[in-house]
């Protein structure tokens, strides 16, 4: 009776008669055989074909992109749009701010075609500006109604006033002098 084999052991190497097995083909070798009668030949090797372990169109591979750089443009459209949704808070501003800076990094990396995202970065640079005028607007706004004759007299008389009573008298009193 013989020992049964071990399925993980290496095979025993003949006297020299059987070949050894080709190399794998990479990427721009030509291939071994070509395909049977009929059958789909595909790409030539060297024309697109991606590296040995790569997929189709991969980072690096040809036919691929280098990795873009999206991340300013990203960020500048967000805080662009946060911007317009507060806007009336001081923090709209700020963000404004920081998106008209970003984005302007943004376009330029788009121009030197480290990005792919150039209308994004734009379209924060845009929503960036209009925020943080409109901030700038609302500051002015309440600036100027409280610089006013009006404006002081009502902080004077709410500093005066102990009472919900004598507060409401004080908004009575500007509603009927404004109008």
């Amino acid at each position: 009776m013989t020992a049964p084999q071990d399925p993980f052991s290496t095979p025993p190497q003949g006297s020299g008669d059987t070949p050894p097995p080709p190399p794998p083909a990479g990427y721009g070798a030509p291939a071994e055989q070509p395909p049977a009668y009929g059958a789909p030949a595909g790409p030539p090797a060297g024309y697109g074909a991606p590296a040995f372990g790569q997929p189709p169109g991969a980072f690096g591979a040809p036919g691929g992109h280098t990795n873009p750089k999206n991340g300013f443009g990203i960020a500048a459209l967000v805080l662009g749009i946060l911007s317009l949704v507060t806007w009336f808070f001081l923090i709209g501003g700020l963000l404004g701010l920081i998106a008209i800076i970003l984005g302007v990094i943004g376009r330029k990396r788009a121009k030197r075609g480290e990005a792919t995202n150039g209308g994004m970065a734009l379209a924060g640079i845009i929503t960036g500006a209009i925020g943080l005028l409109l901030t700038i607007l609302a500051v002015a706004g309440i600036a100027a109604v409280f610089n006013s004759d009006e404006g002081r007299s009502f902080v004077d008389c709410l500093a005066n006033a102990d009472t919900p009573e004598e507060q409401q008298q004080c908004q009575t009193e500007v509603n009927e002098s404004a109008g």
